[in-house]
């Protein structure tokens, strides 16, 4: 489980055959999880300036090609005694988001991000969200977009900054609404499929 609290910026060496291999002051140790944009992946190798970690074919199909390059976000797995900060986070990407638009304002910045309009349930108005590994809260929630409005301390200090419209992004949507949504779901088919010689043999066991 991760925070959504970002550790350190570090650098992606290569990426080759599902292996990607990173440049990073954090010592990580064999079997490790850490969120590499958001990504929670486990270490195999351990090298002299960081560490190699394999990418799942899942995996691969999910995010975008541009999010294992150039510079990345990391976060070590909490441990047991760790502060818990940030939210909830599992390191598993629902779906890649693009920047539809970023707006200047006096204290902070907006940005509106799209997604596929069937993740917007999982959405919620002032809930949390995971952008690039990043624990954030929304603030307005549209039918295939969201905004969110980022302080200039999580803008400089994460790779928020350097964000242009059609830049890519993965996101974590809120465990507890999919979870949620999840059984709502799934007791609505049971419902529907229930039919009245099965009610009559449930209340013939009572």
């Amino acid at each position: 489980m991760f925070t959504g609290l970002i550790r350190e910026i570090a650098t992606v060496k290569s990426y080759k055959n599902n292996i990607l291999t990173i440049q990073s002051k954090h010592k990580a140790k064999l079997g490790d999880s850490i969120a590499v944009n958001g990504v929670c992946l486990t270490v195999i190798k351990v090298n002299s300036d960081g560490f190699d970690l394999e990418l799942a074919d899942e995996t691969r199909s999910i995010i975008d090609e541009s999010k294992i390059s150039g510079q990345v976000h990391i976060e070590p797995a909490m441990m047991m005694n760790d502060r818990f900060e940030g939210h909830i986070v599992q390191g598993h990407v629902d779906c890649v988001g693009t920047v539809l638009q970023i707006t200047p304002r006096e204290n902070a910045t907006d940005f509106i991000i799209g997604v596929e309009k069937k993740y917007i349930a999982h959405i919620i108005p002032k809930g949390s969200i995971t952008i690039d590994g990043i624990s954030l809260t929304v603030n307005d929630v549209h039918d295939d977009s969201f905004r969110l409005t980022i302080i200039p301390h999580t803008l400089e200090n994460t790779l928020m900054k350097n964000y242009k419209i059609g830049t890519k992004l993965n996101i974590e949507t809120d465990v507890f609404a999919r979870y949620i949504d999840h059984i709502l779901s799934h007791r609505e088919k049971k419902t529907k499929n229930l039919t009245w010689d099965a009610i009559e043999r449930i209340q013939m066991s009572y």
